[in-house]
């Protein structure tokens, strides 16, 4: 194998291309996934130790997967446009010979003997793994400033959390450590790390792709979806992912889509939905003026927007009893509750109160808020609003633990896309006076995807926020 043919032709920094950039270059031999992978180990070992996004860096794994995968498209065979880029995934997504630790002492040394379904399929797609990725301990906060391995930072402003749970996928694709990351979603976990970060975050469909293998906080709403820097990037990973898969309990049938191919359809016929309350109530005053500016360009690009009521939502015993579950055996011994963050162990005790009769209701209300959000639909296409009421907070505050024990006000408007299940992205839409990133979400029905990538997509395409990059240099 002979990968110094296209040095020359190679840009002098991989990092600095977006996955689909990168994809292109890689197909036609002008980049090779070891030079891609290199130059991304290589950032990871100078900018990480400031970030701290990585909990394990796979630097061995991932130059003989570049080697392999450089070694095939020598061969003829392209694996398509995910292969020779380099990738990471969330610390709660089982690799098989990998631990994966969910960001816990308790299970610090776990190392999985299969592959969760979502990173098997990128695998064969022929993703190159860089390592696992930073979170909020078992997924169960908003920080990630509650883990066993250290707060991750933000790379906007390392003083500032990059939010959770899936923090360090934040954080590593705003920081170009990886071309694209994994994270799960329960309440916020990939949309308002997303918004702190100033990156895209993906949640679709619950179902839609699959959750098996992932350390889970509550199935009923569990999500994985892709954080990249583009809406582009994102759409190429999610086809890498979605997909029906028997052995996932929540899996759904779904018709394969061409999410890229539906990234530049029309928008001007679009109806857009704002609902004011609670959504747009006690903002921050540069999310007011960022996401005020953000509905105006998506007005010009649509067909409107009008204010809209979505339905009432549940309260939280389905997460917690769910949660509760999953942990009731390490619990269960009092030798193991040193193990566990001292916040994260309160909220996980507390779970265990609810009745099965409080958890069977509970259930009952979530169908039937999935059934009525589809109604919202009917005279609307897409849902508009802040990802989050406020900006990223200061590490040293959400260490606290009397305010992390707190509820955290930061999931008010992403939390009800879990609860309907209905796909949901944030983009970046606008900086803070402090230079602190602000996000947009855009949702839309069950399986609405295409529409929601559209929009968003167009939303990149008319302005240049998505182009900026942290001070990190």
């Amino acid at each position: 194998m002979n990968s110094t043919r296209t040095a020359s032709r190679a840009p002098s920094d991989p990092t600095a291309l977006t996955l689909e950039q990168a994809a292109g270059l890689i197909r036609s031999r002008k980049l090779s996934p070891v030079e891609i992978t290199d130059a991304y180990l290589s950032r990871i070992e100078r900018l990480d130790p400031r970030v701290n996004a990585f909990i394990t860096v796979t630097a061995e794994h991932a130059a003989e997967q570049a080697r392999r995968l450089e070694a095939e498209l020598m061969d003829g065979r392209w694996r398509g446009p995910l292969h020779g880029v380099p990738i990471a995934l969330k610390d709660n997504m089982d690799t098989a010979g990998i631990r994966t630790t969910a960001a816990s002492a308790l299970l610090a040394d776990r190392v999985p003997e299969t592959d969760a379904e979502a990173w098997r399929r990128l695998r064969e797609a022929g993703a190159v793994l860089l390592g696992k990725l930073n979170m909020h301990e078992f997924a169960y906060g908003g920080t990630s400033s509650i883990t066993h391995f250290g707060p991750v930072h933000n790379p906007w402003n390392l003083e500032h959390i990059p939010g959770g749970s899936s923090g360090g996928s934040a954080a590593a694709v705003a920081a170009r450590l990886c071309a694209a990351a994994l994270g799960t979603d329960t309440l916020a976990s990939i949309r308002q790390p997303a918004a702190y970060c100033g990156i895209v975050g993906l949640k679709a469909t619950h179902g839609l792709a699959s959750i098996r293998g992932i350390v889970p906080v509550a199935e009923s709403l569990d999500h994985v979806g892709p954080m990249t820097r583009t809406v582009a990037d994102g759409a190429r990973v999610l086809e890498a992912i979605a997909g029906f898969d028997a052995r996932d309990p929540v899996s759904v049938h779904a018709d394969t889509v061409d999410y890229s191919s539906a990234l530049d359809g029309p928008t001007a016929s679009l109806r857009i939905g704002v609902p004011r309350i609670p959504y747009y109530a006690t903002l921050d005053g540069d999310v007011e003026s960022a996401i005020a500016a953000a509905v105006g360009v998506l007005e010009g690009l649509t067909a409107g927007a009008r204010d809209v009521d979505l339905p009432p939502m549940p309260d939280f015993p389905v997460i917690l009893a769910e949660a509760h579950a999953w942990h009731a055996g390490y619990l269960a011994d009092a030798a193991n509750h040193r193990l566990y963050d001292r916040v994260t162990l309160e909220r996980l005790l507390a779970s265990g109160e609810f009745s099965a009769a409080s958890y069977i209701a509970a259930r009952r209300e979530l169908a039937i808020a999935r059934h009525a959000i589809v109604e919202t639909f009917a005279d609307i296409d897409l849902i508009v609003t802040p990802t989050t009421p406020g900006l990223p907070e200061e590490i040293r505050r959400a260490q606290n633990p009397a305010e992390a024990s707190g509820a955290e006000i930061s999931v008010r408007n992403t939390f009800p896309f879990n609860i309907f299940g209905i796909p949901t992205i944030s983009v970046l839409c606008g900086f803070s006076r402090g230079g602190l990133p602000i996000g947009m979400q855009i949702s839309g029905p069950p399986m609405g995807e295409a529409a929601v990538l559209t929009l968003a997509h167009a939303y990149q395409q008319a302005t240049d926020w998505h182009t900026r990059q942290p001070p990190l240099e």
